[in-house]
Formats: C-alpha cells, structure tokens, sequence
C-alpha cells in the first residue's frame, strides 16, 4: 500500500500538495492528518465528496510498502510502517540534515510546495476539477501571501496564472477561504499580541517577539503569526502563547540567516527554517523570552559580517610617531586615520583620526608624539562580528576606522571604515543582491580544467589564510556578457588572460602550485610577482566554444597600493588589501573581482559601483586624480570607449580634457605601449578615431589628426592584404602610424619620430614611405624599369605597402608602379654574379663589380639583355671602358 501523508495542523498548501500527489499516484492514498487549519477544515467538509482524501481511521490494515511525503520532512508514525519502507520527500524547503537512508528527495524552489507538483500535473496533462483547481491555487495563494512574499517565484505566478486559465480555479471561492475571519479566541489573543509586541534588531536583522496567555485551548496559533507576518513584516517573527498546562511557540523566517527550526529545538519543537513551532511545558513566558534573546544572538547569522566589508592589511602607526610623521602617512596613502600598536606587545592602545591630526598641525605641533592625541583604548572587532558590532564601537566612541584582529587579542589583519558601512547601506538599498555569485558563469566561461584549477589555487591560498581573486577585464567582460547584448557591429573581445590577485603572498602560491603540479615560477620579489609556467598548455575555453586558445602560464600579482609622487610618475608599489589594490586602478568597470575561495567561490566584490557603470554603458575614472597620476589612462579610455561602444562619464571627459597637457610628462615609449595595445583591437580605427575626438592625437602631436581618408585606409589595413603582389603581414605599430603620418611634413615626422622614442626599425619605415611620397612625381613617370628600380631600391616592403594603402585612389599611376615594382622588378638579377666575374673572368673582388653588376641588372631590367652571352658581352664591354 502507498500512502502520502502531510504534516499535522494543515494549511491550505499541505493539502494541496497532498492532492497534486494523488493526481500523479492515482494508486496511492492520501491521508488527511488528524489537525487541519480552520479554514482548510471547513473547505474540507464542504468539498469532501469532489476530493480524494481519506481519514487514518479509514485506512485498510494493510503493509505500507510506500510512503510519500509532501510539504514536511518528518515521517509519522502508521502501524504497518517498516524501517526500511520507501519514503519519497517533496518539498519546497531547504534539504533535511539527516534524510532517511536511500530516500528519494525532491526540492523545489518556490514559495509553495504545490508549485511543483502543479508543474508536474501539466506536464503530464492529467485532468483536474474546478474545485481541484481551486483547492490547488488556494495553496499557492496562503504560503505565497496572495504572491506577495520574498519567497515567492515565477514558477508560483505561471502555475497559478495555468490553474485560472486552463483548469477553471474560482476565484470567488478562493477568496472565501483564504481571508478567513478570526474567531473571538483568535482576536482576543491577536490583541494582547499586538499589544506585547517588541521589535529586537539581532545582528542587523529586524525580529518581532511577542507574548499572550489564555486560560483555554485555542486552536490555529499559526494563523496569528501569519496575519502578524503580514502586517509587521518582520524578517523573524516568535510568539509564545500561554494556554492550561502548556505554552505554543510559533516561528516564522524570511531569511536564511535565521533557521527558525534549528532555534525551535532549543525550545523542543521542530519544522522547517523558515516555519516551526514547539510546545512547552512547565516554563513561564517571561523565561522563555529571556531564552530566546539568549539563543538569538548565538544562532542568527549576521546580516553582514565584518569579513565581507573589511579591507584586509592595516597601516599603523606607534603611539611616539611624530604629528608630522602620521600626516605623512594620511597624505600618501589617503587614509582618515590609523590604528596605534604598542611595538613591543603589538597590542592596539589607541586609533588616531585624521581629524586629530589636523587640530594639532593648526597649534604647529607637527613634533609632538600622536600618543598625546590619539583616541586611547584597545579597540577592535573580528571577521566574523556583525556590523552591529563596528557601528556601537563607532557610534560609542566616535571613531571612523576600527581595526579587525584575527581573534581577540591578535594580530590586527584589517581595518573597517564609515566608507564601508555607507557602501554596505547603499547597496542594500538598492535592487542588486550585495554580493552576486557568478560561479555558473564562470563555470561556463572557462574550460573544466582550468575551472578546477582556479578552485584549487583558492583552497590553497585559504590554506595559508590568504586570498586569490580575479580581477579586471575578464570580471568586466563576463558580466557583458551575461547582461548587455552589444550594439549592432559591436561584439566584445574574448580575453584569454586571466588577472590573478593574491591577498596575501602570491610568490608563494605559484610556488605550491608548481611544487603540486610541476612547470617553474619566474617571480620577482621587489613587485611581489610571480609567472608559473605549466608543464602542458591548458584550454582556456570550454570545448564547446570552438576556440583553441591555450593558456601555457598563469601570472599571480600580490595586492599591491600605488603611490604617486608627482604626476605623470611611475608609480612605486607597496602590499595592501584587495580593496585598496583596486582603487589602483584606471576605471570603476575594470574594478570588479571574483573570489575564488572556496567559502566565497565566485563571489562578486565591486567596492567602486562598476556594476552600475556597466549597466549604464559608462567609462569612469576611479577618482579625480586617476588622469593626473597616470595620464596614459587617457589613451585607454579611447582604447575601452571604441572596444565595448561605451560613452565617457561627464564628469570624466572634464577630467580628461583638463589633464591632456600632462601628456607631454608622458615618455614616448608609454605612449607608445598604449598605442600598440590599441592597434591590436578587433577595430583599431574605431579607437584611434576616439583618440582625435578626445584631444588626444593633438596633445602627442599637433599634425596627428583623424579624417575619413585615414578612417578608410586604416580599415583597408586592418582587412587583410595577403597575396600577390603584397607579402603576407600581420598589420603592426608601424603600419598603422605610417598611414597616420604619411602627410606630415619631413619636419613633423621628424619631430614626432622623436617624441615617441621610435624603434630605429620603425623609424626607417616611415622615413622610407615619406620619401615615397616626396618621389611621388618620378615614381609615376619613370619608364624604364630600371629607373623605377633605382627610385624605390632603398624602401622596405613595408614603406611601399603603407604608400600603395594610402594613394589607393589617390594617385593610381603611383600605385601602378608600387605594384609593378612589386611584382616584376624587385626580384630581378641577372645571371652572372660575384662568382662568375671571379672565376670566368679571372677578376679579383674590387670596385668594379659593382658597377659590372649594376650594369646588368639595368640592362635585364630594361630588355637590354636575355641571354648569357648577351651579358658576358655586357661584361666585356664595361671592361673594355674600363681599360681592360
């Protein structure tokens, strides 16, 4: 016999889904509990004859040979029930902690547990009744509250929205039961509830406690809380109901943060963690609220803990530093304050603000010790505390930084600021979750292997209590892809690299890396780098991309802050936090990082509202210095607008254009990095054009400029020119400012050449195609072949292709020639040589040669010779003019 049972004192979504499983175990029989809601009782008598329940005390003494359970995780206890029966469990909770042994689970994750079993109806298409419908759509509506509930999915709205439409589900008789008026025991209770109600705030979450008592039974508590629920909409919400010889708790969660089962065995009870109850005995009320604030504050998880605030590293200071030195300090690392250590003990004594700082510089103190001004006492918090705990010790004590210590007594690993607390409201206020999980677009993203790889270097940093993210344009571009569909033409580049930060020490992750897998490590310790070389190349995509990339490296860079001493420096680095290593860098969308951690894997960190930015299609700076620290972020800016079809942030383009000047700071050879980097985008033309429209090109040289001829020819470079009569090229940085400067002025490139510190290769490339456009008249006049031989002899292949790409269409009887040149004349020798002058002209190596060999390639060229002997009488003939 199959059997499906639900809990006791059902609600309407219990019975529901013991119907949904009777309509798909027709063999099967469902037994009504003992306990049904009033509500759910009086629909019961009234439909009893249209549904297909039965009673326990109807049940045939029979072995049950199966046991399915719906909408509860708890097995009964039935006479003819074995051990070892077959239990099936659907559900719409989390996964029991200690299921059966070879029980088969079903979860679903919607706001009722009919849910599912609707879903599999339709599939199946198995019929149902109006009142059926009707029945099912009723326990949608309760454990949804009418869908309005956080827990609520769209798979509960298109299983309901199918039972109206398709299966006839009234409304009107819906609406009867699910509003279903308080008898006076309910509304005499509800009021002393509203009454005693107290609001408690436990480790950020809202929780709503209250107390009644009565001298009789009364039925159906749950329906207080849930009307409680409704109105208040408490993440928590506990009440204790007095009544003859016992007191009813009820619990009802919102949050995963507070598992109302696991608090209700404290009291003895059970159920589920976002439901429960327990029934107590021989406990005042009082006591047990005392026991439930003291349970609360072991057992809820905090809203936010200080880890995933914190930044982790923390400068100090000592309580002799000088008032001068800590501003120092402040100035360079833009900090607001310091933690002060006792160097000895590296016990906290203090916490200096920057506010203290300056009180004392205004009374011209600069060489007074700070311990004479700090905030004195040992203040700190741990990872795991609550933000409750960093704003009473901020609010208590009126400080802005609080340290973070490993554990009480510690070493000090981080710091939390009002910064944090205020980015930390912001996003809860907002509609993002704080903290997305992209692991499944990761997973996708990557190939398996490489995907288990990063999994493991993340254990292995954890291991040593460091952490391992990922940062940067890859972060940035696989949330492109998941949320923006690119505008038409625009299409962004795969990256197949990935930026490896360590939080901690990289140098010695690469190397358990490579002590467990094999390859080598290349590190530079000064920068705290390390390069590991794989013994084999690793796919970076997954097989199914179609891309054969291989990854034969992985970089590791620990967390590092910059500091600029004046701008347009070089940046000297130091180790700092995750957070602090992506303020370094250029723009909000390029500082969004993955934790690869395994408690945190793929967990989304973005202190900067790059999320945002992507979002909006917008390219900012970092902060209003980001362009005179580092006036090469300009460049980039150009390069990411024409990549990803951004637009630049208002207040960014004023930032830009008010540093362009800095650029002249800048040396050649950076500038000439970014350029390179932009010449190897998909549409380099679409960058360099951003570079004119910005400033940019005329701040490195005033002649450099963008128009639609240069627009053309840079996409003519770009498509491709292999074959006759141009040599197969990859188009390079001298292809590409060659066709930039073709019309400059012989002193303007001269000038420009200088400005950028050009490579002597590349120099004689653009020297070359000037003088191909200085020789523009005689090259297209020149007749004879070994005229035009003479005149583009001294220019490379390259040269010639930049001044055939830029007088396509200008000057056709030029290119005619490049062409020909290309084709017919270059290659041309005559058949005699070196060789053949020493040994069958008896002539020893000397000047002569040249004008011997110059003599017959002109004549080759130009049809004068075709023959051996026609040049062996050549020869002989300039000998004869020589005098010999």
């Amino acid at each position: 016999m199959h059997i499906i049972v639900t809990h006791p004192n059902a609600d309407f979504d219990a019975i529901a889904s013991l119907l949904g499983a009777a309509r798909l175990y027709p063999e099967a029989l469902p037994i009504l509990p003992n306990t049904l809601n009033r509500n759910v009782r009086d629909f019961i008598t009234l439909y009893r004859n249209q549904l297909p329940f039965v009673r326990l005390s109807e049940l045939e003494r029979k072995p049950i040979s199966r046991i399915t359970l719906v909408d509860t995780q708890q097995i009964p206890s039935f006479k003819g029930l074995a051990p070892d029966t077959p239990v099936h469990i659907i559900d719409h909770h989390d996964a029991p902690l200690s299921p059966p042994p070879d029980a088969t689970v079903t979860l679903a994750d919607t706001g009722a547990a009919a849910t599912l079993l609707i879903e599999q109806i339709r599939a199946a298409s198995l019929p149902l009744s109006s009142i059926e419908a009707t029945l099912l759509l009723l326990g949608i509506y309760e454990d949804t509250g009418s869908l309005t509930y956080a827990n609520t999915t769209p798979r509960d709205l298109q299983a309901a929205a199918w039972l109206l439409s398709e299966k006839g589900a009234r409304l009107d008789v819906m609406r009867e039961y699910l509003n279903y008026v308080m008898s006076d025991d309910q509304k005499a209770l509800y009021e002393q509830l509203v009454e005693s109600l107290e609001m408690r705030t436990t480790h950020g979450h809202t929780v709503f406690i209250g107390l009644a008592s009565v001298d009789h039974y009364v039925e159906e508590i749950s329906t207080l809380a849930h009307r409680l629920r409704d109105l208040y909409q408490p993440e928590a919400l506990f009440i204790f109901i007095q009544m003859t010889d016992h007191v009813q708790m009820v619990a009802r969660s919102v949050t995963e943060a507070i598992d109302v089962a696991r608090l209700a065995e404290f009291f003895g009870g059970g159920g589920h963690p976002r439901a429960a109850a327990a029934l107590i005995k021989g406990r005042p009320l009082d006591e047990l609220r005392q026991e439930l604030l003291r349970v609360l504050e072991l057992e809820v998880q905090p809203a936010a803990t200080v880890a995933q605030i914190m930044s982790r590293g923390a400068r100090t200071l000592a309580p002799t530093d000088t008032v001068r030195h800590a501003a120092e300090m402040m100035a360079r690392y833009g900090h607001e304050g310091f933690p002060v250590i006792e160097p000895e003990t590296g016990r906290i004594v203090g916490v200096l603000s920057r506010r203290e700082i300056d009180k004392a510089s205004r009374h011209k103190l600069e060489g007074a010790a700070i311990s004479q001004f700090m905030k004195k006492g040992e203040f700190f918090v741990t990872p795991a505390d609550g933000i409750d705990a960093v704003q009473k010790l901020m609010t208590e004590q009126d400080i802005g930084q609080v340290p973070v210590v490993n554990q009480p007594g510690g070493e000090i690993i981080g710091i939390v600021t009002r910064t944090d607390l205020i980015n930390l409201w912001q996003m809860a206020n907002s509609d993002r979750p704080t903290r997305p999980n992209l692991t499944a677009q990761l997973q996708r993203a990557l190939s398996l292997d490489l995907f288990r790889l990063l999994g493991e270097a993340g254990e292995l940093a954890v291991g040593k209590g460091d952490t391992l993210y990922i940062v940067g344009g890859f972060v940035r571009d696989l949330l492109l892809t998941m949320r923006h569909s690119p505008q038409e033409g625009t299409k962004i580049s795969p990256r197949f690299d990935l930026d490896l930060v360590v939080e901690g020490d990289a140098i010695a992750l690469a190397r358990r890396l490579r002590d467990r897998h094999g390859g080598r490590v290349h590190s530079h310790s000064r920068f705290g780098t390390a390069k590991w070389l794989l013994t084999e190349p690793l796919p970076f995509l997954p097989d199914s991309a179609g891309n054969g990339s291989l990854l034969n490296s992985l970089d590791f860079v620990t967390a590092r802050t910059e500091f600029y001493r004046h701008p347009s420096a070089l940046p000297e680095v130091e180790q700092s936090s995750i957070k602090q290593d992506l303020h370094r860098r250029d723009f909000t969308i390029n500082t969004l990082a993955l934790c690869l951690t395994p408690d945190r894997f793929g967990e989304l960190l973005d202190f900067y509202g790059g999320q945002n930015d992507l979002e909006a299609r917008l390219i900012r700076a970092l902060h209003s210095l980001s362009f005179v620290e580092d006036p090469t972020r300009m460049l980039r800016a150009a390069r990411l607008l024409a990549r990803l079809d951004f637009a630049l942030e208002e207040r960014t383009a004023e930032l830009l254009a008010n540093a362009l000047d800095l650029l002249k700071r800048v040396s050649g050879e950076r500038i000439v990095n970014e350029l390179e980097l932009i010449f190897h985008e998909r549409q380099p033309e679409k960058a360099i054009q951003e570079l004119d429209q910005l400033g940019i090109l005329a701040a490195i040289h005033p002649g450099l400029m963008v128009d639609g001829w240069l627009m053309e020819r840079l996409r003519l470079l770009r498509s491709g020119l292999a074959g006759p009569p141009w040599p197969e090229v990859e188009p390079d940085t001298a292809h590409y400012l060659g066709l930039m400067t073709f019309w400059l002025a012989g002193d303007e490139l001269t000038a420009l050449m200088e400005r950028l510190n050009l490579r002597s290769d590349q120099r004689a490339i653009l020297e070359e195609a000037y003088r191909i456009r200085s020789n523009r008249k005689a090259i297209a006049e020149a007749q004879k072949a070994s005229s035009l031989y003479q005149l583009l002899l001294p220019t490379s292949d390259d040269a010639r292709l930049i001044a055939w790409i830029a007088l396509k269409d200008e000057d056709e009887a030029v290119c005619r020639q490049l062409v020909r040149f290309q084709a017919d004349i270059r290659e041309v020798t005559p058949i005699i040589d070196g060789d053949y002058l020493r040994e069958e002209f008896k002539l020893q190596p000397n000047p002569i040669y040249r004008v011997i060999l110059e003599t017959l390639r002109d004549a080759r060229l130009d049809g004068l010779v075709t023959t051996l002997a026609d040049e062996r009488a050549l020869v002989e003939k300039v000998l004869a003019g020589q005098g010999r």
